[in-house]
């Protein structure tokens, strides 16, 4: 009919039109596989609604196209009377939005748990030995008072990040240049050699040299952030992602204090069972020390067996240990099935699936994301850009005020409490206090009981990491939830030297007791906790962010573990100073209000950090890797 002909001819210049214009934007032809241009025209009436679909999608064949994806017109509904062939037309839907990212949907979990238990061996170690440090050293020389062991206490912790202060970023140039993995395990090697050394020390300095051969040989923080950023690309992942390690910092703050408290002088302990023993009663603190060796050990084991490297250039190299650890787990897989009854299975076929039999197919594994392989690295002088100085400087203070806080919080916790009718030797002869500025003493705990007190510290910080850090990051935003909780700092040490002054139900020189005093403790702890909860897992998505260009990404994550080791360097070595001075000079205060001073010092230099997108600076050919990844990419099924 001609009124239906001339329908048809209307609808198809229209279609041929915005097809035309569709074309002009080769940006959006990309960003979609298939798009669907449907056109009606509708006289008016409930029927007689005349449509035409033209679908276009990429050709599958690239020979003719160069290597880039066109576009290719299949035939309308309407045209298909005119064909033999039978062509399906497919409507045109809406995308589904994605839902929240939840744990479940991380990508690589068997990659990201091999490199938590990696993390989470590290944490155990350190928060053990804090629970005990200051009765280790003073083990050493009983004479000494307590602002000298305190002062000795800085040092200790210091002394760790000092060491990681000079190696951090040559193990960060080393990863970029021989692999994440070789980094990682001397890392974990040094540190189990340094624990062993450090639970027989019989000095100070023997102690002091063998927490600073860990640290020089370990540089694992900024090579593990490196390694999650590349093994999670997309970042809708990242803040769960980078929540990772934080969380291993937590849980062995819940489980380390315990153990080392547990562990540290047996025979002092426990005299029924491990009294007359003369090794320990020797080398009082060498249990929990060999306890951590042990988890290092074992950590060194799974990296070596399981965890496969990150590193485009090396990715693909053939790994021994990767290829050992299938031939083990294939070996006890057989001899599992051996040791089991035969029990045979005949498969049922259904009356429409064909007759013949074969082997179940396996399912395959699913494909990785393909990482773009840029050929030009970007020169050493160009990686300070104003937002990577920023995010490296603000990183700096955040972690000077909270790893002094953690020393000098381990101290506070174990230091007697002030008794007025037997004062310190070290306060001066006419020493009165006076509240809310001059006061001094500290808690009195026993290690037990310390490493209690930190394990409040970690029960609370995975708390709020598991339910509430993915809810406020996701409305806030990383950056800006950041900002926010930084103000918590100040609040926490403020408050933290007047627990000393909280009524006790046992008399000095007891230690502390009664419910005031722990829920007091635990509210300082909540504060502090809930801060570095949001602070802590933000500031590694925003040093990552940071980085001008993917080929330093590695050098970039060893400048922020620099410029962190050297905050924790001079941070618990001057605050362990000042927290010696305070109790000497009946200010014990001193060095927490100094602190608060520091975070607010981080709060105003936040304000000049920006959120990058980790690629800031383009180099040569890096826009044709980029999009020979994404055509690899869009192949095996991602989105992108």
């Amino acid at each position: 009919m001609p009124g239906n002909n001339s329908k048809n001819s209307n609808t198809s210049d229209v279609s041929t039109n915005q097809s035309r214009n569709r074309r002009k934007n080769p940006r959006e032809e990309e960003s979609n596989e298939e798009t669907s241009i449907i056109t009606s025209n509708n006289n008016g009436s409930s029927y007689g609604t005349v449509s035409q679909t033209i679908t276009y999608a990429p050709i599958k064949s690239r020979e003719q196209t160069h290597g880039k994806p066109s576009l290719e017109r299949r035939e309308s509904v309407i045209e298909e009377e005119n064909n033999e062939d039978l062509q399906i037309e497919i409507p045109a839907t809406e995308p589904e939005k994605e839902g929240p990212v939840a744990w479940s949907s991380l990508p690589h979990k068997r990659q990201l748990a091999i490199l938590t238990c990696a993390r989470l061996s590290e944490p155990l170690v350190q928060t053990s030995l804090r629970s005990y440090l200051f009765y280790q050293l003073k083990s050493f020389d009983p004479s000494l008072p307590d602002s000298v062991i305190a002062s000795q206490a800085g040092i200790m912790a210091g002394s760790f990040a000092l060491a990681q202060l000079t190696t951090a970023m040559l193990w960060g140039r080393f990863s970029d240049r021989s692999g994440r993995k070789r980094v990682l395990l001397i890392g974990l090697g040094g540190t189990a050699f340094s624990c062993l050394g450090f639970g027989f020390a019989q000095n100070f300095w023997q102690a002091l040299v063998f927490r600073m051969i860990g640290g020089a040989l370990n540089g694992n923080v900024g090579v593990m952030r490196t390694m999650i950023s590349e093994i999670v690309k997309e970042k809708k992942y990242q803040s769960r992602a980078f929540l990772l390690l934080p969380m291993c910092g937590n849980i062995g703050t819940i489980i380390g204090p315990i153990l080392g408290g547990l562990l540290a002088d047996p025979a002092g302990s426990y005299p029924s069972l491990f009294g007359g023993i003369k090794w320990l009663e020797k080398y009082p603190y060498a249990p929990p020390n060999l306890l951590s060796a042990c988890f290092l050990a074992s950590a060194c084991l799974a990296v070596i067996f399981a965890l496969e490297e990150t590193h485009e250039m090396y990715a693909h190299k053939e790994d021994w240990g990767i290829k050992t650890g299938r031939a083990i787990k294939h070996f006890f897989r057989r001899l599992r099935k051996g040791s089991s009854s035969k029990i045979e299975y005949t498969a049922i076929l259904s009356t429409n699936s064909s007759p013949t039999v074969g082997s179940t197919p396996i399912t395959p594994k699913s494909p990785k994301r393909v990482a773009p392989r840029y050929k030009n690295r970007l020169p050493f002088r160009q990686v300070f850009t104003y937002n990577v100085v920023c995010t490296l400087v603000s990183h700096a203070l955040l972690a000077f005020s909270m790893g002094t806080f953690q020393s000098i919080w381990y101290s506070f916790l174990s230091t007697p409490a002030y008794n007025p009718s037997h004062p310190s030797k070290s306060l001066p002869a006419d020493y009165t206090p006076h509240p809310p500025l001059k006061f001094t003493g500290g808690i009195g705990l026993p290690p037990r009981d310390v490493g209690l007190a930190m394990s409040i510290l970690g029960v609370i910080g995975i708390t709020m990491q598991l339910f509430l850090y993915p809810i406020v990051n996701t409305r806030f935003g990383t950056i800006r939830s950041w900002r926010i909780f930084l103000y918590g700092f100040p609040i926490a040490y403020t408050l933290a030297p007047f627990l000393s002054l909280i009524p006790s139900l046992s008399p000095p020189p007891s230690q502390k007791t009664g419910p005031l005093i722990w829920i007091s403790l635990t509210l300082v702890l909540l504060i502090q906790t809930i801060s570095r909860t949001f602070a802590g897992p933000a500031t590694t998505i925003l040093i990552n962010n940071c980085s001008p260009h993917p080929s330093v990404l590695g050098t970039i994550h060893g400048m922020g573990q620099t410029a962190s080791s050297a905050a924790r360097t001079v941070g618990p070595a001057l605050g362990g100073y000042l927290y010696g001075v305070g109790l000497s000079s009946g200010y014990v205060g001193l060095v927490f209000w100094m602190l608060t001073g520091m975070a607010g010092v981080t709060c105003l230099a936040s304000t000049f950090v920006g959120e990058g997108d980790g690629h800031e600076i383009w180099l040569e050919g890096d826009q044709e890797a980029e999009e020979e990844a994404r055509i690899r990419n869009r192949e095996l099924g991602f989105n992108v």
